[in-house]
């Protein structure tokens, strides 16, 4: 019955949603066989296609690729645009740094696949900002281990992490590589979802690194989830403790992993002037919430193109139990032998928000069903060092919005970088210091 429970919603939302942009070659394959009379632009048909390395490039923007392994040997990728294409784009300035680091099921695509103009990678190189996208462990960019296989077949060894190893191994090792290469001692970092989470995860376990954040921008803060309302998450709450064990009985230790027939099919259907593409909207609707004024329709088969990226289930569990016990607390191995050969304790402890002492702004929005407002006044208040808390003001946005939103640059983005931009001329000065609240 556990099996069949787990399989199911497996196999439900990995029909729901596909895609990713590996694969590229029979994937082209099937839409010159597939699409050849659609109308469908081939920007948006390539876009889905390319990987970020050369999707960047494909706009003439500066990028750098760069691998760094953690000292539990995973292998991850960094994207790096250094300046920008058509304003502050002398190679030789030396910029404040940017670290953007992207939700569950997502990669650094998140911050590119908009486009110039739209995407927050891109405006922040135009801004002036020496802009790095991080991506974690299990990712389509970082699915690689010194010894261990993501592939192996009944043996999850390579996904035995949770977004705890994320926070306090993943993003210490890509903040001090990207320090070490632009020879700085402090940067920026923004965060959407689970990149808000393992940053909270770092400041806790890690409070020596929040000497090396000037200023942390959380965009849909994600923490406690007692208020939680994303139907998957609440499904597998009850399950939570049990998740792992079962995708391991069937060696199951990643969640929606890339298949080339589901990218194809997803992408088809999603397409402007085919029926389906409804659907498509309402996929993402279900998962961040209904924002209908805020999707841009056409570029869905971009969204889908490259989300999701790959998860593993420890990280869909380690929610669920946060949802379950109402805390924010480090990973349950399901028993107390396991939890006390990890942490000393019978229970998991809690993470220590009070050691969180980087400055943090919040961006948040009243209708969120993963980062409900009374969460996020529950994080606010117990963070070490909270500045500011900012409420984005349409009550239509939601979760995916801050990535793919419409209205995002003038709602947050515009915001953000201006902050940014206060923090480097005047540091935390009297007025952004008075705990600012919209």
């Amino acid at each position: 019955m556990w099996r069949g429970t787990f399989l199911f919603l497996c196999f439900g939302l990995a029909i729901a949603i596909v895609g990713a942009s590996p694969n590229a070659e029979s994937l082209e394959t099937l839409y010159k066989t597939a699409l050849s009379g659609s109308r469908i632009s081939d920007n948006v048909q390539e876009d889905a296609r390319l990987d970020v390395p050369d999707l960047i490039r494909k706009y003439n923007y500066p990028i750098e690729v760069h691998n760094v392994t953690t000292e539990d040997g995973y292998i991850l990728e960094i994207h790096r645009i250094p300046h920008g294409r058509d304003n502050n784009n002398d190679p030789n300035v030396r910029r404040p740094v940017v670290f953007l680091m992207h939700g569950l099921l997502c990669s650094s695509a998140d911050w590119v696949l908009m486009g110039p103009g739209d995407g927050f990678a891109y405006l922040l190189a135009e801004a002036g900002f020496d802009v790095w996208m991080g991506n974690a462990r299990g990712n389509y960019y970082s699915r690689r281990h010194v010894r261990l296989n993501p592939n192996a077949i009944f043996n999850t060894r390579f996904w035995e992490f949770s977004w705890d190893e994320i926070g306090n191994i993943d993003l210490p090792t890509m903040i001090d590589y990207a320090l070490e290469i632009t020879g700085r001692d402090r940067l920026h970092y923004v965060g959407h979802s689970q990149g808000t989470t393992s940053f909270f995860v770092m400041g806790s376990l890690r409070p020596e690194y929040n000497d090396k954040i000037i200023s942390m921008h959380a965009f849909a803060p994600v923490a406690y989830m007692a208020h939680n309302r994303n139907p998957l998450l609440l499904v597998l709450a009850p399950f939570s403790n049990n998740l792992e064990s079962l995708g391991a009985l069937i060696g199951l230790g990643e969640f929606l992993p890339n298949s080339i027939i589901l990218t194809w099919a997803g992408q088809s259907f999603c397409l402007d002037e085919v029926v389906f593409q409804p659907i498509c909207s309402n996929i993402l609707f279900l998962i961040g919430g209904w924002s209908e004024s805020q999707q841009n329709t056409t570029m869905l088969p971009v969204k889908f193109g490259h989300t999701p990226a790959g998860v593993s289930v420890r990280q869909l569990a380690h929610y669920g139990q946060g949802i379950a016990d109402k805390g924010f607390r480090r990973y349950d191995h399901g028993s107390r032998r396991a939890n006390r050969r990890a942490y000393g304790t019978r229970r998991p402890p809690a993470y220590d928000l009070s050691k969180v002492t980087a400055p943090v702004f919040l961006h948040y929005v009243d209708k969120d069903p993963l980062a409900h407002v009374n969460d996020v006044d529950r994080l606010f208040r117990e963070l070490g060092r909270p500045v500011g808390k900012f409420r984005v003001p349409l009550r239509t946005f939601s979760h995916l919005d801050f990535l793919w939103g419409i209205d995002a640059q003038e709602l947050v983005y515009d915001r953000t970088i201006n902050l940014i931009r206060s923090l480097e001329t005047n540091g935390l000065d009297e007025e952004i210091l008075t705990n600012t609240e919209q």
